[in-house]
């Protein structure tokens, strides 16, 4: 029994020092930001919330890890243990500073995006710099993990030495690696390209395999696409390279409606037009920049007239073509039932013995809407 008191207290003070270190640690956390968001708060800086609000996690890591570091010289135990935990503590700092890397890398987008807002209409300065920010920052995040992990991994001296060893086959070995991560690769240049290049933005209208939707993040590997009805596609970024698509908004994001009706050739065209600038007048979702009505093409039957207009974006344009589509049939309704689109015939009353008989025909005249 007074052994095992011995071996108790061997262990126990250590684990009174490392526990209340890390306990002190959080207390200066604690108090360090409670007085920095006391600082902040008033000013209302978008930088400085976003520095306290992502570093906050990542420094309640780091503060504990730092506390064990100090802690460990005045650890009563063998010097084998004591490095085993600085080894091991040691592996935790890196990845914490690698963290708190990446997290810097997120204020400045966060800073970024702040400066350019995108809740207006025309947007494309600020959706240009915020898809560059976005795909540069997650491939530097993805860097800072790969260099992060080669680092601590070389920390182990076995593996130090077996990377000193394959620096004479640093050759073969970059080209069995670069085969084995083809699509990785290509992600990152087609990312890289669309970084610069621009061919998307976040936000940005797009129709990709008859789908309309609109970009809403920018991944490493893919991009994810919002279409009208909430569903999402997953599009790989080489797609966007690669493949022939729409970008509806790749300059400005106004665009052109137009409308398709059928009418009767007595249809009062002139009517028409000014009963169409007055549905236009009548509704915000109209630009005022075009305003068309037309007859674009006529067959035996009907005229096809075009009424043609714009909006500021896409999803006004859709609402403007179905409120012009239905006014304009209401127009016709109650105003001219007769053009409406008709189908004409003539009807010969023929007698018993098979020819017509003398005179006028008799005509008739049936319509179907």
């Amino acid at each position: 029994m007074e052994q095992l008191w011995q071996n108790w207290q061997v262990w126990l003070w250590p684990a009174i020092i490392l526990v209340s270190s890390i306990f002190l640690a959080f207390i200066v956390h604690f108090v360090l930001f409670a007085l920095a968001k006391r600082v902040v708060k008033p000013t209302d800086e978008a930088i400085g919330n976003s520095l306290l609000r992502r570093a906050e996690k990542a420094t309640r890591w780091i503060f504990p890890l730092l506390a064990i570091i100090l802690a460990l010289p005045a650890l009563p135990v063998r010097s084998e243990l004591v490095e085993m935990l600085r080894h091991a503590v040691g592996l935790g700092v890196i990845a914490a500073l690698a963290w708190v890397i990446i997290l810097l890398t997120d204020v400045f987008g966060d800073a970024v995006y702040a400066r350019y807002r995108t809740d207006h209409a025309d947007n494309l300065t600020a959706r240009q710099i915020r898809t560059q920010i976005t795909v540069l920052r997650r491939i530097f995040a993805l860097l800072v993990i790969v260099v992060a992990s080669g680092i601590g991994l070389m920390t182990f001296p076995a593996i130090h030495q077996l990377g000193t060893s394959l620096l004479a086959s640093a050759g073969i070995a970059g080209i069995v690696v670069g085969m084995a991560m083809k699509s990785t690769l290509s992600s990152l240049i087609a990312g890289l390209q669309i970084a610069l290049t621009q061919p998307i933005r976040i936000d940005d209208v797009v129709v990709v395999n008859g789908e309309w939707g609109r970009i809403e993040e920018i991944l490493t590997t893919y991009v994810v696409v919002r279409t009208w009805d909430l569903r999402r596609l997953v599009v790989p970024l080489s797609y966007f390279i690669e493949n022939v698509f729409q970008n509806w908004t790749r300059r400005t994001s106004d665009i052109l409606a137009y409308v398709y009706i059928y009418a009767d050739y007595t249809a009062p065209v002139e009517e028409l037009r000014h009963e169409f600038r007055r549905i236009l007048e009548s509704t915000p979702l109209w630009d005022q920049k075009v305003c068309v009505l037309q007859v674009t093409d006529v067959s035996e039957h009907t005229m096809q007239i075009r009424a043609m207009t714009s909006a500021a974006d896409s999803s006004k344009a859709w609402d403007l073509r179905c409120l012009v589509r239905e006014e304009l049939i209401k127009f016709q309704q109650e105003k001219y039932p007769n053009s409406l689109p008709k189908a004409r015939a003539e009807i010969y009353r023929f007698p018993a013995n098979g020819s017509p008989m003398e005179g006028a025909p008799f005509r008739a005249r049936t319509g179907n809407l």
